[in-house]
């Protein structure tokens, strides 16, 4: 029995990815509150009703974005880091490959900036992997920090404060490297460690979307 999808089943596909496409551009251009789902249809160039096919409301596409992004960079920084055994570079390595994929695509990191504006992004949707990043390093004795959650917030906070100065063209020399310095030194890594981290050669990577 074939298993190949019928043209109907494809072209339901097709719609949706051209509905999530629409949406991240959208949300990055003027953010999710101001965003209604005619505008992501138009976007899409589908029909208003063929929403309602894919997605039963805007918070549920919302969503799906989320969760897109959130994978798509969890994938991303798991390949960049698979062979690194050092807490500490993993740390760095995930926030330089995040401002670095925002200098490189500014819709991506506006959507990331948007997405954290509206829904908590950095908690919800990318919170496991960096709380699991963060808690190899305390429990390897590696990052010495009173309360992991608390941890989690600054660094993520600075994080999303990096790349906004960053779009906006205030990101100075080098933003991803110094920030990463930054963010191990809130870490208690040394401060003369932490720069030399920081700067060890980046594996070539991309965010790349799923859809």
């Amino acid at each position: 029995m074939s298993t190949k999808p019928d043209g109907h089943a494809r072209r339901k596909a097709e719609t949706r990815v051209k509905l999530l496409d629409a949406a991240r551009t959208v949300f990055a251009r003027q953010g999710i509150d101001a965003t209604r789902i005619n505008e992501v249809t138009e976007e899409a160039g589908v029909g208003f009703g063929s929403f309602y096919n894919h997605f039963e409301s805007k918070d549920a596409i919302v969503a799906a974005v989320m969760e897109e992004v959130a994978r798509a960079i969890g994938a991303a920084i798991d390949a960049a880091t698979a062979d690194v055994d050092d807490p500490a570079e993993v740390v760095a390595i995930a926030h330089r490959v995040l401002i670095g994929q925002a200098v490189g695509d500014p819709e991506f990191g506006w959507l990331l900036l948007r997405l954290e504006l509206s829904h908590d992004l950095a908690t919800t949707a990318l919170g496991p992997y960096a709380i699991r990043d963060l808690e190899r390093g305390v429990a390897s004795g590696r990052f010495a920090v009173a309360d992991p959650l608390v941890a989690l917030a600054a660094t993520g906070g600075a994080l999303l404060g990096v790349i906004r100065a960053v779009l906006q063209g205030r990101g100075g020399a080098d933003p991803a490297e110094h920030h990463a310095a930054g963010v191990l030194r809130m870490l208690g890594v040394p401060a003369d460690e932490a720069s030399e981290v920081a700067a060890r050669s980046l594996p070539a990577i991309e965010v790349r979307r799923s859809t």
